[in-house]
């Protein structure tokens, strides 16, 4: 079983148009909020994520020293470790990015316990242990943002060519979960949104099947990080916006073409 990350990362204070750039792990990351919270870093050693927590001042300044934490989000204790280094580096956590994700590909009847635990495990315990706490410090601050990146093909549009049933059950539930929370959470100063991407050019897809999954999106081309990016800026400037997923895919959620 291949087994398909992407990173989790919690962003802090405000949010800047100033697009800066620090090198970790060999990966360019922006510390812009743009970016940051999207780009996918790996520890390439040992196929282990790495978590990343940045903070950025009210005034658009970058903090230095990013906190970075290799391990497995599925793991409570991985995670209490993640949080608490956050809140003692930054202090505090204003929006939490979960984009945690495993990608198991395979016909329902075929799926390994395994392969279901694993899926399971990340989509969403990842999300569960990584958003209770966060949220618990966001309560005590009055404030804060959580945003789910979820899924809109395969999750909201299935494929009868890429079967993915798993994918439909741990991001198809973060779609309904985010408007759970958005509403129990709504008179306590804390927003919840989601964003629903379509093919987005990352490490999960072979170079080689991008034009093939291009296809798959009316639009008729593969998503940019860069564009799941600006949609987390959008979400992050409107104050009024919670509950809401907003579907940067290309038209995929729009229906059959």
């Amino acid at each position: 079983m291949k087994k398909m990350f992407i990173g989790l990362m919690s962003l802090v204070a405000a949010v800047s148009a100033s697009a800066q750039f620090v090198e970790l792990d060999n990966v360019t990351l922006t510390q812009n909020p743009l970016t940051r919270a999207v780009e996918i870093l790996y520890d390439l050693t040992n196929d282990i994520p790495v978590y990343v927590t940045l903070g950025i001042t009210t005034n658009g300044i970058p903090l230095p020293d990013p906190v970075a934490v290799a391990g497995d989000v599925a793991s409570p204790d991985f995670v209490a470790q993640l949080v608490q280094a956050t809140v003692s580096r930054f202090g505090r956590i204003d929006t939490l990015v979960n984009n945690a994700g495993a990608f198991v590909p395979r016909h329902f009847a075929e799926y390994t316990l395994e392969e279901f635990q694993f899926a399971v495990g990340v989509n969403l315990g990842g999300f569960f242990h990584a958003t209770q706490r966060v949220a618990r410090h966001m309560l005590q601050q009055g404030s804060g943002h959580i945003v789910n990146i979820t899924s809109s093909l395969l999750a909201e549009q299935p494929l009868a060519a890429l079967p993915a049933a798993l994918t439909a059950l741990t991001k198809g539930g973060l779609n309904s979960v985010t408007r759970s929370l958005a509403i129990e959470y709504a008179s306590r100063g804390i927003r919840v949104n989601a964003i629903a991407p379509g093919v987005i050019r990352t490490p999960m897809h072979a170079p080689e099947s991008l034009d093939d999954l291009a296809a798959l999106q009316p639009l008729g081309r593969i998503g940019e990080t860069q564009e799941i990016a600006d949609a987390l800026l959008f979400l992050e400037n409107e104050p009024f916006i919670t509950g809401e997923i907003l579907h940067v895919d290309g038209g995929a959620s729009a229906g059959r073409w």
